[in-house]
């Protein structure tokens, strides 16, 4: 049993990206408002970059500076996190691209909940607005 919780406490990074992602997912599934389904997409996003950051690392690992003073020096993998960078800019225009497209729905349903926007669309609730077109 102790070795169990001492594999669990040396992987911590993984436990804590399981659990954001498990955080993430169930908000998308739970939550019919489209401003927190975005953000439990966000959430996913972020334990998705922390688990590829914490396999680039190496424990008494030196940064990738290759000097001459020490030549026997274990180094991290910088490419994980090199990749994470360019993970988050596109996770950054999506989500703008997304908040863009949800504020246009607002305008034209007057709701952010999904469940409205769909009966709407499916002529369940009138409005008069929608009438005019």
């Amino acid at each position: 049993m102790s070795g169990l919780l001492e594999r669990l406490l040396v992987n911590y990074p993984y436990m804590v990206a399981a659990l954001l992602f498990t955080i993430g997912t169930g908000t998308v599934l739970t939550h019919p408002n489209l401003f927190k389904k975005l953000l439990g997409i966000n959430i996913m996003e972020s334990a998705i970059f922390l688990m590829f950051v914490a396999s680039g690392n190496v424990r008494g690992g030196v940064a990738p500076i290759r000097g001459a003073a020490n030549t026997e020096a274990v180094y991290i993998n910088p490419l994980p996190s090199a990749l994470m960078l360019t993970g988050i800019v596109v996770s950054v225009s999506v989500t703008a691209f997304a908040l863009a497209l949800i504020v246009r729905l607002y305008k034209a349903y007057g709701t952010t909940d999904l469940r409205r926007i769909a009966a709407r669309r499916n002529g369940v609730i009138s409005d008069d607005r929608f009438d005019q077109s």
